[in-house]
């Protein structure tokens, strides 16, 4: 660690650096122990969300003599740095944490990396169809809390114009407390990427988040479309207006409505006869809802976090 830190890496080639320590498969001490053929490459976050040039963002697993595991990056030359050392937390299937005994070394993951120009998210909507939202953020002052998580990694779902406007009524009915909720619950604290909102289907939470009343909605994709599901509404992606990390904003054909401000669409019985469903949902109380707060990104991804890195992801 000391070494690493002695090299006073950017904020940014250091995330980088984490990133590739992050795998996305998961790998408990019996499945490394254990490499089909001895040896096999494997993603790591670093490659999965595109910064990564070529393939540099893989990393090498290769069983050794005397039952040792060696890790090493695919750009460095085919040199394995590091070695398996202990488990420190294995959930089946879901997440396991490792300790290795080096760093991995990689010059692409360790180039200088360059902050983000700054990037003003009423603007990028304002310009490309979803101005209505766009305003709304800024009379709410929702707009702060959204900048604020911003170079922490952002992603935010915009309706567009017609969308909002055919909403307003709606809107309009809810206090201002209730306005900023709905508003905070078009962002994600965390950068998605359209792939991996495709690889990682499940519940998200959001900004608005907050303890009981989890504002939370499903991610789920049929072929190349991604969906996401409320209880209340199902909104559909239409396309990205920006992409340039920490940021990514996608358009949404509805607005979101969390069941903590509106009532859930019941699901009809199977034999039950058909009756003309309703224009849209009726308001709800949020205190209703006290459903927990679940995991972010749902079950889907599994990552194995090496644990040389839990120092620096505490900076």
């Amino acid at each position: 660690m000391s070494s690493l830190l002695a090299k006073h890496y950017s904020l940014y080639t250091l995330k980088n650096i984490i990133s590739l320590h992050v795998l996305v498969d998961y790998f408990g001490s019996k499945k490394l122990h254990r490499i089909s053929k001895g040896s096999t490459l494997t993603s790591t976050m670093f490659q999965a969300t595109g910064t990564a040039p070529g393939t540099s963002g893989y990393v090498n697993i290769t069983n050794l003599k005397g039952g040792k595991v060696g890790f090493g990056a695919e750009d460095n030359e085919g040199k394995l740095d590091a070695t398996f050392v202990k488990s420190i937390k294995e959930i089946p299937y879901n997440i396991s944490i490792v300790q290795i005994s080096h760093a991995l070394n990689s010059p692409e993951a360790e180039a200088p990396t360059a902050a983000p120009s700054q990037l003003n998210l009423t603007e990028i909507m304002s310009k490309q169809g979803c101005k209505a939202f766009a305003d709304l953020l800024t009379a709410s002052g929702a707009d702060d809390k959204f900048n604020e998580n911003m170079d922490a990694g952002l992603t935010v779902f915009c309706p567009t114009d017609s969308a909002v406007k055919g909403f307003m009524p709606k809107y309009k009915n809810l206090t201002a407390s209730k306005k900023v909720s709905l508003l905070l619950y078009h962002g994600i604290p965390v950068f998605m990427s359209l792939q991996m909102l495709k690889t990682n289907n499940g519940v998200m939470n959001t900004l608005a988040t907050d303890g009981a009343n989890s504002y939370d909605f499903s991610v789920s994709n049929e072929d190349e479309v991604v969906s996401l599901d409320t209880t209340v509404v199902t909104a559909k992606v239409l396309g990205i207006l920006k992409e340039e990390e920490p940021l990514i904003v996608f358009k949404i054909n509805k607005v979101l409505m969390p069941k903590e401000l509106f009532k859930p669409v019941v699901a009809k019985e199977a034999n039950a006869p058909e009756a003309d469903a309703p224009a849209d949902s009726e308001p709800a109380d949020a205190e209703d809802n006290t459903n927990g707060v679940q995991g972010l990104g749902g079950g889907r991804l599994v990552m194995l976090v090496l644990s040389l890195w839990i120092g620096i992801l505490l900076i």
